[in-house]
This record gives structure tokens, sequence and C-alpha cells, in this order.
């Protein structure tokens, strides 16, 4: 018990060595995957991300113009960022913030006359 005195003060009396998130947030890392995000005003709705998906998290139908991806499915590998031909995937470099429920992140296109 006497071996571990010093460490047991040292501790008591040191910083903390966690933050409390999600309330203290640290800067993310240089190119981090976040979250997926889409400018859908560019997407052509042609379902190459969906296809190429190695998890089929992302959902797309050309007939409604929607666009739909299950944050919780995606492993954030990147495979539909890179193989997007018009490179309107990509990533936030923040991640998303926690949640009690789940939510799908839903994207419509409305098309311009």
């Amino acid at each position: 018990m006497l071996n571990f005195t010093p460490t047991i003060l040292k501790n008591l009396l040191s910083k903390s060595s966690t933050r409390l998130y999600p309330f203290e947030t640290r800067e993310p890392f240089k190119n981090v995957r976040g979250e997926l995000r889409i400018n859908i005003e560019e997407c052509k709705l042609c379902g190459i991300c969906a296809k190429k998906c190695p998890v089929n998290c992302i959902k797309v139908d050309k007939k409604t113009g929607l666009w739909e991806v299950n944050p919780f499915e995606c492993v954030y590998c990147g495979i539909c960022v890179d193989n997007c031909p018009t490179n309107c995937l990509y990533f936030k470099s923040e991640y998303q913030t926690p949640n009690q429920t789940k939510h799908l992140k839903t994207f419509h296109k409305i098309e311009k006359n």
C-alpha cells in the first residue's frame, strides 16, 4: 500500500488527463473523415456511390430525387467520395454530434424548370 502512495498523491494533485466531452472538444486532426455530406444541387443521382458502398448505407432514388445515408452504418471508408463522378460527396472535418435517437441523413433534389 505504501508503494502506491506517491502515485495516488500525484494523481490527486495534478490536472485531469481527460476532457469533459461533449462540452470540451479538441480540434480535429488534419484530413479527418468526419461526417459524410453531399452537395445535392450538383448530384446527378446516378447511384454510383450507392453501388460502390461496401456496407450499403447509401440509398439513391432518381425518380423521387432522394439521396439518403445512414450514418450509423457508414464505416467512413471514402469509397463513395472517391467514385462520385460529380465530386458532390465530401467529408466534414467534424464528427457527428452525440444524439439519443438515430436519424437518417436525407436530401431531396429539387428539379429546376
